[in-house]
């Protein structure tokens, strides 16, 4: 059962990470971070296009820097820390779950769950640090529920010591909340099991251990730059956390129906769930697990910034409670709940096919040329189809069909976008095409933050001026040594010729509105220009001082 999982995670997950573009705004950001930390040699400090860039710690940078020297600056390097880290977590789930219950099957029923889930299997061929997190985590929470279940010393010293390793690295990964985690879950269960006492006694090895893997960082970071603990424990803590204006605000209730997005294909199985799962609250392992489910989904719907990813620390626990009721159905020949599973997973990849064939044919989404893609995309929603329409027909013997589904899903649809949306969220694919001009240019322009971040990763070079945009370089473009950097609209025309007497410029611009069609119209008209869709590349020669 472990191959079998093994073997898909190589097909569906590994295999699909170079087939398309980087995605805006988060992969080329991610990417060119690492990048130039790995070429530039600055381990401690992390730079953005050359920038201060303080809204994360270090270690999920260097997680990703590793994948580009071990694999290359590509996109297998950029993606493989996301997409072993989500391997890493299905091979946690097999080992929690034997632990808990000691069935073969129903640890392979968990981790198959955890490893289909939607929100779960998008992310692991994405480059993005939230991946990374669930992981310490997720390390983290089992740990804890191994120094609870160990009957040797030895064994319960072990655990509270990878626990601290865990929450070290979840801590450098992302701030506090890999600390507070695991405490607000530790404390209630230890009360409740009256076993305080050994929290008390064990609990300070975690932070001894936990202060180690963190401490030479933390003091290296303060050292050279003194600002970071500032802007990142008010940016990315108070501010996200209760401020009014904390980026990406929503309601209290998010979190609700983005829980039951998350687990596709799998949702008619949450009722079910947790009904089973109130029923044994009682037992110390459903306790524990509804502990971990419940407790971080109410922390991340009190604050006001949310992301869907903020919620996957809370689909491990989700996949075992889960894991359990789909066997004991199993095991009882009840079928109708799985049966229905895949009737709602049907009905969705329907309408999303009908919807496909309306927008094609009254707006024809993809061109002429695209009718690959097209096709694709059919083939991916007929295969949803199919493999949850074999649920249907035999719930108690191919249970597991929709697992295919999402993954088939996961690993072709972003090869199948229309050419539209991948010139508008995957600029490094054109700005590609143009690498050979843009890498003999001097300097490099661009008006759009995630354009201007591919083509610093593309071009190796992080020295990308930025025309008329600030956005989350903020804090970077503040420093008075960044003046440079900074090319306004009206100081364009000026910056173009002091910039040309030097060498050829380079410049990428996202053309999407009125404003930025006026900064396309500030430049020089001497340039070569190549358009596709809403961004052009520009090549000026040089002029003569």
């Amino acid at each position: 059962m472990l191959l079998a999982l093994l073997l898909a995670f190589m097909a569906f997950y590994l295999l699909p990470l170079m087939s398309h573009g980087l995605w805006i705004p988060d992969e080329t950001r991610y990417a060119q971070i690492s990048q130039e930390m790995l070429h530039g040699g600055n381990w401690i400090s992390p730079h953005f296009m050359g920038l201060r860039y303080f809204e994360k710690p270090i270690a999920g940078y260097w997680m990703i820097a590793i994948g580009q020297a071990v694999f290359g600056d590509n996109l297998l390097g950029v993606r493989i820390a996301s997409a072993l880290s989500t391997g890493v977590s299905v091979w946690l789930t097999c080992l929690i779950a034997r632990r808990l219950w000691n069935d073969p099957r129903k640890s392979f029923a968990c981790a198959l769950l955890y490893m289909s889930f939607g929100l779960i299997a998008g992310q692991a061929g994405y480059a993005n640090l939230d991946p990374q997190f669930t992981l310490w985590v997720n390390l983290s929470l089992i740990c804890l529920w191994f120094a609870i279940d160990s009957r040797t010393t030895r064994a319960r010293l072990g655990a509270w010591a990878v626990l601290g390793i865990a929450c070290g690295m979840g801590f450098m990964t992302k701030g506090l909340l890999a600390w507070l985690l695991p405490a607000v879950i530790a404390l209630p269960y230890m009360v409740w099991q009256r076993r305080v006492g050994e929290l008390l006694r064990y609990g300070p090895l975690t932070v001894v251990v936990a202060a180690a893997v963190c401490l030479p960082w933390a003091l290296a970071i303060h050292h050279q730059e003194p600002d970071f603990w500032n802007f990142f424990f008010r940016n990315e803590h108070v501010r996200r956390f209760a401020a009014d204006n904390a980026q990406h605000a929503r309601p209290w209730w998010f979190y609700l129906p983005m829980l039951v997005v998350s687990v596709l294909p799998w949702a008619v199985l949450l009722p079910t769930t947790f009904i089973q799962a109130w029923n044994n609250k009682r037992q110390p392992a459903g306790g524990f697990l509804l502990l971990w489910l419940l407790l971080p989904l109410a922390i991340f719907s009190m604050s006001s910034g949310k992301l869907p990813t903020y919620i996957m620390p809370c689909l491990l626990p989700l996949a075992l409670l889960m894991g359990h009721a789909l066997t004991g159905l199993l095991e009882r020949s009840k079928s109708r709940t799985i049966r229905f599973n895949g009737w709602l997973n049907v009905i969705i990849a329907t309408t999303a096919m009908a919807a496909l064939l309306y927008l094609q044919l009254s707006k024809e989404i993809f061109e002429n040329t695209e009718m690959f893609s097209l096709s694709l995309a059919f083939i991916v929603l007929l295969g949803w189809i199919i493999a949850n329409a074999l649920q249907i027909l035999r719930p108690l013997t191919l249970w597991a069909m929709p697992a295919l589904g999402i993954w088939l899903l996961v690993a072709l649809l972003p090869a199948a976008m229309p050419g539209r949306i991948v010139d508008s969220k995957m600029p490094d694919r054109f700005i590609s095409e143009h690498l050979d001009s843009l890498n003999q240019t001097t300097t490099l322009l661009s008006n759009d933050l995630g354009a201007a971040s591919a083509l610093s990763w593309l071009t190796r070079r992080p020295d990308v001026a930025l025309y008329n945009v600030v956005g989350e370089m903020k804090y970077g473009l503040s420093d008075p040594a960044a003046a440079s950097r900074k090319v306004t609209l009206q100081d364009v025309g000026q910056w173009m010729t002091e910039a040309r007497k030097k060498g050829s410029v380079g410049v990428v611009m996202r053309v999407n509105s009125v404003a930025e069609v006026q900064e396309v119209e500030a430049l020089p008209t001497d340039g070569k220009r190549y358009r596709r869709g809403n961004l052009q590349v520009l090549i000026f020669p040089p002029i003569q001082p």
